[in-house]
């Protein structure tokens, strides 16, 4: 089976999950550890299916498959903070261009994979395609420029990409890792079902903290909204579907093809996000101007076009 398909269908799903996840981080749950506390528990219903597909892997491949499933949380809960801090688009751009940078670093390095001329070429054609849409402008008035430098109001935060840059590497070392893992072993449920578990084991580190534990029992009290509750359990049903799909492509193919055809995600992310900034500009708090739609716009060409480049 190809790998295309299952990830491009990955990817559309993940670009809809992650819209959502913007949505809730700005207006249901507010604490990036508590939400991705909610997701890795939420994404071990897998379990459920344990009798039928779990293998003891050796206690070599059990370890790594508990501290893979660890770095997907790291991963999960730094791209939940910044996308608290910045904006849908350009936070998950960001990590959609970076993580496959680290994956063809530490694949040459550690795996020794090689790529013919045209798919470089599609690698660099999707680089270049997100990184437009990472550096886009921020739209400030004239006023608003001159205040800022006269110390009257604050300037933008730029912590977010920082916190993505550390989410684009968690991302990367747990793909590679995953990769190694399934290499290793002959069932993909199986070892998926393991990792599943070292993110659930790790996220429970987070309710040492009350804060943490507060905001996740305020989800799930009767006082909260039961759409707020739908909403957060059908998008994490929603990215589950994707993840493991996308995890499904690195076991049928290469982690860094599959890292950079991510870039179709974002064009799928544009699409809907710019649909949204019509219909809704403040659900997803997007800046919009002509200016971004055109930079997005070549953006999306641009990641077509890479994406050509990869698949003939």
């Amino acid at each position: 089976m190809s790998w295309i398909p299952v990830a491009l269908s990955a990817y559309l799903l993940l670009a809809i999950a992650n819209l959502l996840d913007k949505f809730l981080v700005d207006n249901v749950i507010k604490n990036s550890r508590a939400y991705a506390f909610v997701a890795c528990i939420l994404g071990s219903i897998i379990f459920l299916v344990a009798p039928w597909f779990l293998e003891w892997p050796g206690w070599a491949y059990f370890g790594i498959n508990l501290l893979n499933g660890s770095i997907f949380a790291i991963a999960l809960w730094m791209l939940y903070e910044a996308l608290r801090r910045g904006e849908a688009s350009r936070i998950l751009v960001f990590i959609g261009g970076i993580t496959p940078v680290f994956s063809l670093f530490f694949s040459t390095l550690f795996f020794k994979e090689q790529f013919n001329y045209s798919q470089w070429l599609g690698i660099g054609a999707l680089l270049v395609g997100v990184f437009i849409i990472a550096f886009l402008p921020t739209e400030r008035s004239f006023l608003s420029r001159i205040l800022q430098k006269l110390k009257f109001v604050q300037s933008e935060k730029t912590g977010g990409l920082w916190i993505a840059l550390f989410s684009a590497f968690a991302y990367s070392v747990y793909f590679l890792g995953t990769k190694y893992a399934y290499a290793g072993q002959e069932s993909f449920v199986s070892a998926f079902i393991w990792t599943r578990l070292g993110a659930s084991l790790f996220v429970l580190l987070f309710l040492f903290n009350k804060k943490n534990r507060q905001a996740i029992a305020k989800l799930f009290t009767k006082s909260s909204p039961n759409n707020n509750k739908f909403l957060v359990i059908f998008n994490q049903g929603l990215g589950s579907i994707g993840f493991i799909l996308q995890n499904y492509a690195v076991f049928l193919g290469s982690v860094v093809l599959v890292n950079a055809l991510q870039g179709v995600q974002y064009a799928f992310l544009l699409v809907i996000s710019a649909v949204l900034a019509l219909m809704a500009p403040k659900l997803l708090k997007e800046t919009f101007s002509f200016r971004i739609i055109i930079q997005k716009t070549a953006a999306v060409l641009v990641i077509a076009l890479g994406f050509y480049f990869i698949t003939i």
